[in-house]
């Protein structure tokens, strides 16, 4: 997939400002971040917590893997399982993966490489296995349209009360939240259409588990929602660190961290406590991801993420005008 101007800048900007995290070193503390040690996921593109068995993200590869998606074991980083889909076709640019009702996952090859020309995408269905084990698992295929025409998206989530899908559009100058159909139909075209503004340029987004916040991300930010059904409403910013190329959120299974992962080789998982101070977690600091502070720690981390954030952003509208001239 093409990769913007702002992931250059990303790049660049990791090594000068990122930030020391325990929780993306790989050692062992599952919810408290991991790092994926397997070298089959070099494009980590999607995350989603596994409410049947507690510990374990899925995730899988953005582009040219193949109709798989990874269990990781988050105490380890290492694959305990390949899940290959079998009854669909070649995915194309497969950039999300959630969790519904059920044990229900689903996975959106959503992304287009084409920047909006794809005529549809689709999205995938499969059980979760009760047994972590490499093997095949029959998923059902729904050809998604869009009501006002082809777009490029990276973020799939699934309504954890009704199952209803939602859709948020890649834009870089903000793009909606698309509604599905109340039940997706394997025989007919699943029509979705916008129902809300999403003023970020997003890469992935989830629901958290109560169904009660909607948390997005993109490569330098995020925003939080109160969910509503659908009918967000926008709450505050969210702290995302700072990643080579940030593709990924979920949060924990008991509600209390937001999980970012980012693509490449042995790519970390990094935790963040969700915003308005209802972790579970027993860090110092006591604060939350949308928490500010002073002096070391959490809080001098988070005035460093908030100053490579104002960096990145001056030298991607830097590169964009030179372009332009």
């Amino acid at each position: 997939m093409r990769r913007p101007f702002a992931l250059l800048a990303g790049v660049l900007l990791v090594g000068a400002f990122a930030v020391p995290a325990s929780a993306a070193d790989g050692d062992g503390k599952g919810d408290q971040g991991f790092t994926i040690k397997d070298s089959r996921i070099a494009e980590s593109s999607g995350l989603a917590a596994s409410r049947l068995h507690p510990g374990i993200y899925w995730t899988h590869n953005d582009s040219g893997d193949g109709p798989y998606i990874y269990a990781v074991d988050s105490s380890t980083g290492k694959t305990v399982a390949r899940v290959t889909l079998s009854g669909i076709g070649a995915p194309r640019d497969t950039e999300a993966i959630s969790i519904g009702p059920d044990n229900q996952i689903y996975v959106g090859d959503i992304g287009d490489n084409l920047g909006g020309k794809w005529p549809y995408v689709w999205i995938y269905r499969l059980p979760e296995p009760k047994k972590l084990v490499d093997q095949t698992v029959r998923a059902t295929q729904y050809v998604v349209k869009y009501s006002d025409g082809a777009r490029n998206a990276e973020s799939l989530v699934i309504d954890p009360k009704t199952g209803r899908a939602y859709i948020i559009d890649k834009n870089e100058n903000g793009g909606h939240l698309y509604e599905g159909p109340a039940r997706l139909s394997s025989s007919g075209t699943n029509y979705f259409k916008p129902v809300a503004t999403v003023d970020l340029w997003a890469t992935d987004a989830a629901i958290s588990p109560d169904g009660k916040q909607l948390a997005v991300r993109g490569y330098f930010g995020g925003i939080y929602y109160d969910w509503n059904g659908g009918r967000i409403k926008r709450k505050g910013r969210l702290n995302v660190p700072l990643q080579g190329q940030g593709e990924s959120i979920t949060y924990t299974v008991d509600g209390s961290k937001l999980m970012y992962g980012t693509e490449g080789a042995d790519s970390s998982v990094q935790a963040q406590d969700v915003p308005g101070g209802s972790s579970n977690s027993s860090s110092g600091s006591g604060s939350s991801s949308a928490s500010g502070g002073s002096g070391g720690g959490v809080g001098g981390n988070l005035k460093v993420g908030a100053l490579a954030v104002a960096v990145a952003s001056a030298v991607l509208f830097g590169i964009r005008r030179l372009l332009r001239r």
